[in-house]
């Protein structure tokens, strides 16, 4: 599995619309990328861990793909189109990191597994 993270660093007075981001941008993407997409997640930065202190991200999206090749031919063709959509939700310039997940563990409802006797 690999994942795309666009990263929006925190900054004092940065504007980011998450109501566009997720009404809008986030489906715009989905529907561009299709079913190479296998999944999605948007998070909100709410602060640092020092007490009071401010996030480091604003608001960070993970993409998940079966492989960076899959990525980057359903990407090239819509880069723009994405890219371009940018200014209607933010003035924060993302960063962008590539990863391969080496551990993905999504607990489902019910306790099973070697923690389930836990107490």
């Amino acid at each position: 599995m690999f994942t795309v993270s666009v990263l929006y660093p925190h900054r004092a007075g940065a504007h980011f619309d998450f109501d566009y981001y997720l009404q809008n941008h986030i489906p715009m993407v989905r529907q561009l990328l299709g079913h190479v997409l296998k999944g999605a997640r948007v998070d909100r930065g709410l602060a640092g861990v020092e007490n009071g202190s401010q996030p480091g991200y604003a608001a960070l999206a993970l993409l998940q793909f079966d492989s960076i090749e899959a990525f980057q031919q359903a990407f090239g063709p819509v880069a723009a189109r994405i890219m371009g959509d940018v200014p209607n939700y933010t003035d924060i310039q993302p960063q962008i990191q590539y990863s391969e997940v080496v551990l993905l563990d999504e607990r489902q409802p019910g306790v099973n597994g070697w923690y389930a006797d836990a107490e």
